[in-house]
């Protein structure tokens, strides 16, 4: 039985999330499989890869044939790189000790180049934000002087056409100056009686 580390399609239609299995090749893309290996999750950004390193390097050894996606993710997280190593244990050039070794330290070299590109975008991303936030300051503090400077002398047109009214209002309502002389004397409450 032909066995092939392939990648098998989950997730929604524009949202592909992938598992990585180990299936008979002659199995359909989505159908049964052998084992399921990892997954695969291309909408983040840097991808997403979980990955049984041990299970995939015991496939490979018993012949399995990696997809060509499959074999990019592979490389991808060192189980080439590991499934070498240990060719090289089976034909006696190196240990068990200096296969961890050596993979241990690759490990941690692509831990620190995937840790930078992950600094790098969020760096980026912070970036964008802050030259998105400058620019939308100065497009609304243009948005405000616009609309003060059309604000101004509407302003001004309203004063010049309400101060003939406000004097004519003065005029009116101006309570006319009476004199003591003429005034009425004002009348005294009368008090009311209490009856018994």
């Amino acid at each position: 039985m032909p066995v092939r580390i392939r990648l098998q399609r989950h997730g929604k239609k524009g949202k592909p999330f992938y598992w990585v299995v180990a299936a008979d090749s002659r199995a359909k893309r989505d159908g049964k499989y052998l084992e399921k290996l990892g997954i695969y999750n291309p909408n983040t950004n840097p991808a997403t890869i979980e990955l049984d390193v041990d299970g995939s390097v015991k496939w490979l050894q018993n012949g399995a044939q990696p997809s060509e996606t499959a074999k990019r993710i592979l490389s991808y997280k060192g189980v080439l790189l590991k499934h070498h190593l240990l060719g090289g244990v089976r034909k006696g050039a190196l240990t068990e000790e200096q296969v961890e070794e050596k993979f241990n330290a690759w490990l941690e070299e692509k831990a620190n180049i995937v840790g930078s590109k992950v600094d790098g975008l969020a760096k980026a991303e912070a970036d964008a934000r802050a030259k998105a936030l400058k620019a939308e300051k100065e497009v609304n503090e243009k948005r405000m002087a616009a609309a003060a400077e059309a604000e101004a002398p509407a302003a001004e047109e309203v004063i010049e056409e309400a101060a003939p009214v406000v004097e004519e209002v003065a005029e009116v309502a101006a309570p006319e100056v009476v004199s003591e002389d003429t005034a009425a004397p004002a009348e005294a409450p009368e008090e009311t009686k209490e009856t018994e």
